[in-house]
């Protein structure tokens, strides 16, 4: 049986964010453009019906997602449970859909300005080691 094409979903994803970054008024994605997707998403939150936010969670997901790629040279990755987001230094993995239903949701408690602006610590943290229990 001939292997199934996949197609690449990568400019999809940057489509959607190009369309986020325009309709949000920012120059680019960066830490402002995120300020600015915060700020949105805090104000337009109670007016998001229910069969509308999966769709606004993916859109705005795409920029955010976008945002990782280009100031902390992410990639858009598949992670281990299959879902979609970015991977960076080949050792952490973002979803960043489900980063902003979560400010959707809670609001300003799970800003996505303050978990993008918690990127270089993680970036910098150490890589946690194995345990040792048995020596």
């Amino acid at each position: 049986m001939p292997e199934q094409y996949t197609p690449n979903p990568v400019p999809a994803l940057e489509a959607a964010a190009e369309q986020v970054r325009q309709q949000l008024g920012v120059a680019a994605f960066d830490a402002e453009g995120v300020a600015r997707l915060d700020h949105f998403i805090t104000a337009q939150r109670g007016q998001v019906v229910a069969d509308q936010r999966a769709g606004v969670a993916k859109a705005f997901g795409c920029y955010l997602g976008e945002c990782l790629v280009r100031v902390y040279g992410g990639e858009w990755a598949a992670g281990p449970d299959g879902s979609t987001g970015v991977g960076l230094v080949g050792r952490l993995f973002f979803n960043p859909f489900y980063l902003v239903s979560q400010q959707l949701d809670r609001g300003d408690t799970a800003s996505v300005a303050a978990f993008f602006a918690s990127v270089p610590g993680r970036l910098a943290a150490p890589v946690a080691g194995r345990t040792r229990w048995i020596s």
